[in-house]
């Protein structure tokens, strides 16, 4: 995990100590029980193109510096972009004011739970290939060969290509002792495939399965995922997907690839054990969770064989960190053990609250603008150690359907009800693969489905999956998070057709 490589020298040689000492002596003049500085740097760019032809080139940066503050157990925060003593003086008072003015409305003392000092701590995440140090143009050419290659494939119309990546820094100091410097990249390529029935108008798309990953631009040149090999693959398997027959509604026993069964833990288990959504701090915009505090140790939340935790540490993983937004270490603890749940994702705050004696590092704000929240970590199932490959799982079922990719998703707001469909459907027949199935949707209860789930894939099967963009909070952030899983099979799940229930 820690590399040769550091954090960027024109990052680390932003007055970081000057800002330091203006910000956290001015707040504890004020009298703050605590006070915290972050400064980020964060860099993202965006190339697009559509039919092989460059479409947008995106490139931004945020910089700026952040002052966070506990006054009279009642948060207060203030951001600029200035980077100077003076301003962070001024953000310090601001941030002490506004803590004045919102303590009479507030009635949940803020109380942080403790946690070692990491008096001058550098880590940079896992990736041999800044991004931004590749040529734009080298870049762009990778992207429009890869896109040409999919293009020149009999039936396929239009390739929609993007490539999305991120350099994030950040650094941050606190009235206890804690400096830390860090640096991340993550990189998001994808391709899609678009075919047209000349003579019924109707279209079809397919895209990769690539995830996005805590990687640089040696996702896309170091063969570890094998892009031409999927991007030749891919208009086959398209020109399939368009004969398939449409699904019969029913019960099935269903494998589910880890290719689609993260965005499931992420929606089902990855929100709903977030501890702040959980007691209700999240009911205005996101809703609750049916994984209420009352249920810890108790609740079943899966069969026996469910085991997931929450990670900030998995190499590679989108939400992986050394310290998080509150100076708090990357580490790895238990959600769900033996099917029961047992954890859940927490901040320093509400750590303190619900009496457990250190956060799991779990507080992130997505921009020097925004205050921390509660984020959730890399949330993943664990693989069976001695368990079967992919083929010998599809080998035991008799009748169902095996689902490959993620497409749409829905889910209530207590994260319990839900409906799940994907890029890929296949009919399987006495232990075999028998053709693609069209307009598919897995439907269940978060408890009944994963409580269906009877065999878990090996190690073998495990894939880290994820996202760049899990959403939450007023005002609205964004956060990159992963989920690891292996293929698993679920029995006798709900299939609906998704154009029979469309009324079509």
């Amino acid at each position: 995990m820690f590399r040769s490589r550091t954090v960027d020298e024109t990052f680390l040689a932003l007055p970081l100590a000057a800002l330091t000492d203006a910000a956290l002596t001015r707040a504890v003049d004020l009298g703050c029980e605590h006070a915290d500085l972050r400064v980020e740097r964060i860099h993202t760019q965006t190339v697009s193109l559509r039919d092989a032809r460059p479409e947008s080139f995106t490139d931004g940066e945020d910089l700026g510096l952040a002052v966070r503050v506990v006054h009279e157990g009642t948060w207060g925060f203030a951001a600029g972009v200035v980077l100077t003593a003076a301003e962070a003086v001024r953000l310090a008072e601001e941030a002490v004011t506004v803590a004045k003015v919102s303590a009479a409305i507030n009635s949940d003392r803020v109380e942080l739970a403790p946690e070692p000092v990491y008096a001058d701590a550098m880590w940079v995440s896992d990736y041999e290939i800044d991004p931004f140090e590749v040529p734009d143009s080298e870049k762009s050419a990778l992207l429009i060969e890869l896109s040409e290659q999919l293009m020149a494939a009999d039936g396929v119309e239009h390739v929609q290509s993007s490539c999305m990546h991120v350099k994030e820094q950040k650094y941050y100091a606190d009235t206890a002792g804690t400096r830390t410097r860090q640096q991340r990249v993550r990189i998001h390529p994808e391709f899609t495939a678009l075919t047209v029935d000349r003579a019924t108008g109707q279209f079809e798309s397919m895209r990769t399965l690539a995830p996005p990953v805590g990687k640089g631009w040696e996702y896309l040149t170091d063969g570890n995922w094998d892009w031409p090999r999927e991007l030749s693959e891919l208009p086959e398997l398209l020109r399939e997907k368009t004969k398939a027959p449409s699904v019969e509604a029913g019960r099935y026993d269903l494998v589910v690839d880890p290719t689609n069964l993260f965005l499931t833990i992420h929606e089902s288990i990855g929100h709903a054990t977030e501890l702040d959504r959980a007691l209700g701090y999240e009911a205005a915009y996101a809703g609750t969770s049916f994984a209420t505090v009352d249920k810890l140790g108790t609740l079943q939340y899966g069969s026996p064989l469910m085991n997931v935790t929450g990670d900030r540490t998995a190499v590679h993983g989108l939400s992986t960190i050394g310290w998080d937004d509150e100076g708090v270490a990357g580490q790895q603890w238990d959600i769900v053990k033996d099917g029961v749940l047992v954890g859940y994702q927490v901040d320093r705050n509400i750590a303190r609250h619900t009496g457990m004696p250190r956060s799991n590092g779990c507080a992130f704000a997505d921009s020097p603008s925004h205050v921390p929240v509660q984020r959730m970590a890399n949330v993943s199932l664990q693989p069976a150690p001695d368990g079967p490959s992919t083929e010998e799982i599809i080998g035991g079922v008799e009748r169902g359907i095996y689902v490959v990719g993620d497409k749409s998703w829905s889910i209530d707001m207590q994260r319990y009800n839900f409906q799940f469909t994907g890029q890929r459907f296949y009919k399987i027949e006495g232990g075999r693969l028998a053709g693609q199935l069209r307009d598919v949707a897995y439907q269940a209860t978060t408890t009944d489905f994963w409580g269906s789930m009877s065999v878990v894939g090996g190690p073998q099967t495990y894939v880290l999956g994820g996202a760049f963009n899990c959403g939450k909070a007023q005002p609205g952030q964004v956060a990159p998070v992963s989920h690891g899983c292996p293929t698993a099979l679920f029995e006798n799940v709900s299939i609906l057709n998704t154009v029979q229930e469309a009324g079509r």
